[in-house]
C-alpha cells in the first residue's frame, strides 16, 4: 500500500521532505505535485522504476522521459544550449514547460531517445518538488503523470493513491498541483517546437 504524504504547499516541513527522499533513495518510486500537474519520480539511476513508469503510463521506447532539475545550473549539466537557446530557457524557468534538447555526456544513454540522443529537462516552480530536488542533490528521473486512456491527469494525492496503491511506493499530497501537464518546446533542431501545449503560455516560443 502507498504512503500518503501531506506536506505544506507554502512551507514545505523538512522532516516530511526527508521522508521522501529516504524512499527516493531506497529505490522507491513516487507520485508528486508539479506546478504543472502530478508526476512520477525516482532517481536517475534507478532503472526498475523507470519500467514501472513504462508499464504504469504504457509507454515505448520513444518516450521522452523528464530530468527534473532544482536550477539552472543543474540543468545546464545534462544538455547542449546555444547561446539563443540558452537565453529562451532561462527565460522560461521556473515554470510550467519541458524543453527537448540534445543530451550531454552526463546523460546516461539509456535515459536519450534512442535515435535522437535527446532528453527532457525541466525546472518546476513548485516549494515541494524544489524542497525534494534540493534534499536530494540531483535531478529527478520524472514522467507526467497522466493514465492510460485518460485525457486529464489526477489532480489529487487522495485519488492518485487510490488508483496507484499498490503500483506506487509513495504519494506527496500537497493541495497545490496544477492541473495541466508541462507545455513541451523542442529544441533540438535550434528552434523552438511546441509539441505539447500544456500549462505554460506557448506563444513565447512562437
Amino acid at each position: 500500500m502507498a504512503i500518503l504524504l501531506e506536506i505544506h504547499p507554502v512551507d514545505p516541513q523538512p522532516r516530511l521532505i526527508s521522508m521522501v527522499v529516504d524512499v527516493l533513495r531506497d529505490g522507491g518510486l513516487i507520485a508528486y505535485p508539479t506546478d504543472a500537474c502530478f508526476a512520477l519520480g525516482a532517481v536517475l539511476g534507478n532503472q526498475q522504476a523507470k519500467e514501472r513508469i513504462r508499464q504504469i503510463r504504457h509507454l515505448d521506447e520513444r518516450h521522452h522521459f523528464t530530468l527534473v532539475c532544482h536550477d539552472f545550473a543543474q540543468l545546464g549539466q545534462l544538455v547542449r544550449l546555444s547561446n539563443s537557446v540558452f537565453r529562451a530557457v532561462k527565460a522560461a524557468t521556473p515554470g510550467p514547460y519541458t524543453f527537448i534538447l540534445p543530451a550531454s555526456p552526463e546523460v546516461p544513454r539509456r535515459l536519450q531517445h534512442p535515435r535522437k540522443k535527446t532528453v527532457g529537462v525541466r525546472i518546476p516552480e513548485h516549494r515541494i518538488t524544489q524542497a525534494i530536488l534540493a534534499e536530494l542533490g540531483e535531478p529527478l528521473l520524472s514522467s507526467t503523470l497522466l493514465l492510460p486512456g485518460e485525457e486529464e491527469p489526477l489532480t489529487t494525492g487522495v485519488d492518485i493513491r487510490d488508483a496507484l496503491d499498490h503500483l506506487v511506493d509513495l504519494v506527496v499530497d500537497g493541495d497545490a498541483a496544477g492541473s495541466e501537464p508541462s507545455t513541451v518546446v523542442d529544441f533540438s533542431s535550434g528552434s523552438p517546437e511546441v509539441v505539447r501545449v500544456g500549462a505554460g503560455d506557448p506563444t513565447r516560443f512562437s
